[in-house]
Formats: C-alpha cells, structure tokens, sequence
C-alpha cells in the first residue's frame, strides 16, 4: 500500500522546488514518511564499521573485503553487504590500517557516495524522479578545499582502484555535492552519528522556525527499510501553505546560524526570526550594554554580517566582527564541558552561567543551551539525584524549564521534541516543590491539588508530544515512560492528597 503524501510540489524561479501542504494538516499529524535513498557514514568520521556505523579500531576486518566491522553479524548487514562489500572484493581494494582510529579517516569518506552511485543503478526510477535533480552547487564547491579532498579520497579511489569509470568524475562530484547539501543527520542504534539521503524530506524549503518536525528510527536491521523517517506537522498548517524544515541548529543565535547556511548551504536566509534583530523578541542574539543600564545590545541589520552591533538605549556601538568571537569564545567553553561528567556537568554548567550573566541577555541562545543542558541533568546524576535536591535546586530546575519553554514556544512551537522534554522535565519539580510546600505548611490541600493538577497538565503535553516519537528512539521511550507516569499520577492523585500528611 503506497503511502500517503500529504503536500503538493511548487516551483518558483527565486527558490526553486518547495513543498505545500496539501489539505489541512492538523498539529503533530503525519505528512508523509520515507526510506532513504541511501545512509552511511557521515563526512569526517573516524574508523567505522561498515554495518551499523559504530566506531571500532579497525583490527577487525570483513571476512569477504576486508574492510572494518564489529564482526560476523555486521558483515553480513545488506548495508554493507550487498554494496561496497562486493566492489571491495572484487577488485580486492583493502582497507588500510591507521595509526589513530578516533582521527578523521579519509577512506571512509567514498562509502556514502559509493552507496549512492550503487543505489543509481538499482534503483534507477528513483534516482531519476527524486534524486537526480537534488542541489548539488557543484559551481560552488569547486572553489573549496572539499572539491579537491573528494577528487582524491572519492572519485580517483573510486574510478581507480575500484575500477568503477563507469560513473564519470561529474557524476561522482554530483553525488558528493547532493549528499553534503541535502543529507540528514540519524543516530544508529547504538547512537552513533550517520547520514541519510531523503529526496522528499529535501525538497522542504528551510526556516529558522519550522513548521515541522522529523523522526527518525533505527531498527538496526541495516536493510533498505532501516532509518525510516516520519514527517509531521508540529503545529497546524493551512493548505496551500508552505511546508519548512530547519537545516541548522535552532539553538544558534542569528549570526551562527547564517554563517552555517552560507558556508554548507550556500545561501542566505533571510527567513523573519533572521530579520528581525530581537529574533521575534527572544532576544537570542542579545548582549547586554556594559556602558547603561538595561541596554540591549543587537544587530542593526541582521540580514548584513559586517552591520555594527547598537545598544537600545545609548550611544555604544561595536563592531560584528567583536560579537562574533565573544560567540565563538562561549561556545568553545560549552563544547569543553560537554566532556565532563557526574557533578561538573552540572557546576561547571552553572560556571559559565555565572560568567556570562552580565553580558548576554537572559534568553541569549547560549543560556539557553546551557539551560537545556542543566534542565536535564539535575536530578540524574550522583549527588544530585531528585532525593538530594533541596528546594533551591527544585525551583532552578523549574525556572530553567520555563525560560527554556519561553524560547522553544517561538523557535520550536507545537509538537517540537524540545518542548516534549522540557515539559517532561517541568513536571517533575512541580510535584516535588507542591509536596515539599504542603509539608513546609506554605499551602493547604486545596493548594496542593491545583500544583499537582498543574503537573499533570504539563505532562500530559509532554506525553502528546513525545509519543508522536518512534518507540525505539530516547525519546520514543521517554514517551511511553511519560505516559505510564501520567496514569499514574492521575490514578494516585487523591490517594497522594489523603495522605500529605505523611510526608
């Protein structure tokens, strides 16, 4: 039975191919869903097996082509072996052994490709009608370092010792240049970064505030049917309205995000969140001014990277340029953290906050990511599990959750997986703050029925969200979890207000 596919294919002479909704789309409904054209490892990876993508030292080799696997099983992977497996083989291209296998492996970088050309030929109708006239910007790339580093570790390995000239070197850049514009991050099971090629997912235009989400799952099988994804509409959508995507992270302040779309996209949005110097008044992008009081510090012109940066209430100006590397310079002090574990996960987290507190506004991107961060680890780790946390810790959970919530209802509205686990984290804090404040005998039971009530709302939206998600994703799981925890709390509610006193 085909599937449904609930939105219309427009063309424009400014963007091209983009998608429309065809019918009404209700929130969280499914617009259509889609096998990729091919997967594989994603671009500057390390050692890989070649079955289900997870890195390995590469001392364990296919039995057929001698490339890396985990072992048996992953070689026997359709993936793998009906593929690059048999092109290996046949002409005996071996793989060659490293001296680092967590460094970039350039050996790597012709699978995906390779999948794809083999794919062609398989699945010609498909390549013709979907794929083939997929944006590559091969004009573009031609003048950039990637163009050269794939000439050599794709099309002449390719064309050479695999003895595949039967696809032309045009072809073989084509295929690089569809898979680095179009491609779709999915984790693998064991949660290790890949890439997939969607022609349908591809054709939705970007914005900064998409209008839908995707989800995708690993069965972990390696066949055609693996990394299936599900499209939706994460809030209601108009026929005839546009249907869009985000191809950068949502979290990223303005200028981030349109240097990214510039230098991998290769074009600049100018979608309202990016015109707009408040960015729709999250203030994402916003300094604070150190020369005034209450001064906001933001773009004149967001749409021009090189506009001077003003203060909302005073003379001061500096230049993009400034603002960029104090961006930067945050943004490497949280990828740094994002090694630590048990407590300075949380403290260190907390640090930067602190350092931070009077130069970027409240809501700025990256008090948000630190946010996301601390909103989900307090509570979960040794000495700070939901037993030790005293009130303060509850109330700071419970404050990030909201300011997050803030921002995610404008950048990431309706059925967004960031307000799925924010909710979900919110609603823990406001059971164990009502129950500690009925005990502390700050409110009644009355009061404490309308807090729990409170949280069963909270979770009841985080549970509609997150059981749009495939059961076998984090949050799939999350959601069954969640709704388990709602009967429960529903079932319990009484009971639990009956017996208050005995906490």
């Amino acid at each position: 039975m085909a599937q449904q596919v609930l939105f219309d294919i427009q063309k424009s002479d400014k963007c091209g191919r983009y998608a429309t909704a065809s019918k009404n789309l209700a929130e969280g409904e499914t617009i259509f869903s889609e096998i990729p054209f091919a997967f594989g490892p994603k671009t500057d990876s390390p050692v890989v097996c070649l079955g289900c993508c997870t890195p390995t030292d590469g001392s364990i080799l296919c039995s057929s082509c001698q490339w890396p696997v985990c072992g048996p099983e992953c070689e026997q992977i359709p993936a793998h072996k009906q593929q690059e497996c048999k092109i290996f083989s046949k002409e005996g291209v071996k793989f060659q052994s490293v001296s680092d296998p967590t460094d970039i492996c350039p050996q790597i970088e012709c699978i995906t490709p390779l999948r794809v050309l083999l794919t062609l030929e398989t699945n010609s109708e498909r390549w013709n009608k979907e794929v083939e006239m997929m944006e590559s910007h091969s004009e573009e790339r031609k003048t950039k370092p990637v163009w050269e580093f794939n000439q050599i570790n794709v099309v002449n390995f390719l064309r050479g010792p695999c003895k595949l000239d039967r696809f032309d070197e045009d072809l073989i850049h084509k295929v690089c240049g569809i898979l680095d514009v179009n491609a779709f991050e999915a984790r693998t099971q064991s949660g290790y970064s890949i890439r997939c090629l969607y022609p349908k997912l591809a054709i939705l235009n970007h914005n900064c505030v998409s209008n839908i989400t995707h989800s995708i799952e690993s069965t972990g099988v390696g066949d055609e049917n693996d990394f299936r994804v599900n499209v939706r509409a994460n809030v209601a959508v108009k026929k005839g309205e546009e249907l869009c995507s985000s191809y950068t992270y949502s979290l990223w302040p303005t200028i981030v995000r349109r240097e990214f779309l510039k230098e991998s996209k290769y074009f600049e949005c100018c979608c309202k969140r990016c015109t707009d110097p408040t960015e729709l008044e999250t203030h994402m992008s916003s300094l604070k001014c150190n020369k005034c009081d209450n001064g906001l510090i933001t773009s004149i012109n967001p749409l021009d990277d090189s506009a001077i940066w003003k203060c909302s209430h005073c003379t001061f100006t500096t230049p993009s340029e400034a603002v960029r590397k104090v961006f930067a310079k945050i943004q490497s002090e949280i990828d740094e953290v994002e090694y630590l574990e048990g407590g300075q996960a949380i403290e260190h987290r907390e640090q930067l906050c602190r350092k931070y507190k009077s130069v970027l506004h409240p809501r700025n991107a990256y008090n948000v990511i630190l946010r996301v961060a601390l909103s989900q680890l307090y509570g979960k780790i040794d000495g700070y599990s939901l037993e030790d946390l005293p009130d303060l810790l509850l109330e700071r959970k419970m404050e990030m959750c909201k300011l997050v919530l803030q921002v995610a209802d404008v950048i990431e509205p309706g059925c967004s997986r960031l307000r799925g686990l924010t909710l979900y984290e919110l609603h823990v804090p406001l059971i164990l703050l009502a129950k500690n404040q009925y005990a502390a005998g700050e409110i009644d039971k009355d009061g404490l029925r309308k807090k729990l009530n409170e949280a069963i709302e909270v979770l009841e939206k985080s549970v509609k969200i997150l059981s749009l998600e495939p059961p076998g994703t984090t949050e799939g799981t999350l959601g069954q979890m969640a709704n388990q925890n709602l009967t429960q709390l529903k079932e319990n509610l009484e009971i639990m207000i009956e017996t208050a006193d005995q906490y």
